[in-house]
């Protein structure tokens, strides 16, 4: 059997993590620790993944947000997080290079998993994220932008397709890189 709960990484996954990210072995032995405290069985559950997006995002709601992240670095559709997903999740959506945040950007926005965004995955994504700013923030956005739906209509036309065509992960990724209005929507960068 073996004891399943080591108190240290293995060294293949820190050999990896080290290499697909930007932590060093000391922060990703100290982020291991943290991990195996907070998570016991060595997994992550949506609901515990939502209660570390509630502490980020105290003023707002997001949960919904929070859900479509989850799925999208949840690799083998298990229904939780591992150690190594869960690290991969950290340095995608706190930097990394832009192409791979893109490509984490586009897994994201694919609700469906099949490869291609439509206008209908996009609105979803801007609804989740529209949740996480708080109100006050909302009032400050600029008027093409201050609904979701306005959000979702602004990202949209960056791609130049029309309501019922769908996108392929390279026109995502060159569209976003093309426009730094798109970098801005697709995300949240709450005020400091």
């Amino acid at each position: 059997m073996g004891n399943a709960k080591s108190s240290a990484v293995s060294k293949e996954i820190l050999a990896d993590l080290k290499l697909n990210t930007r932590f060093s072995e000391n922060e990703l032995s100290q982020w291991y620790e943290n991990f195996q405290k907070q998570c016991p069985s060595g997994r992550i559950t949506p609901g515990e993944f939502e209660k570390i997006y509630d502490r980020f995002f105290p003023d707002s709601d997001p949960t919904t947000y929070a859900k479509h992240v989850f799925r999208s670095f949840d690799a083998n559709d298990d229904g939780s997080l591992d150690f190594r997903e869960y690290i991969i999740a950290l340095h995608m959506t706190s930097g990394g290079k832009t192409e791979k945040k893109l490509e984490w950007a586009f897994s994201l926005f694919d609700v469906d998993k099949n490869g291609y965004i439509t206008k209908s995955e996009v609105s979803e994504i801007c609804h989740a994220i529209f949740k996480m700013i708080p109100k006050e923030e909302q009032e400050k956005l600029p008027a093409d932008e201050n609904t979701p739906e306005k959000r979702a209509d602004k990202l949209w036309s960056v791609f130049n397709k029309k309501d019922n065509e769908r996108l392929a992960e390279g026109e995502f990724i060159q569209g976003v890189m093309e426009n730094e209005d798109a970098l801005h929507l697709i995300q949240y960068q709450p005020s400091q």
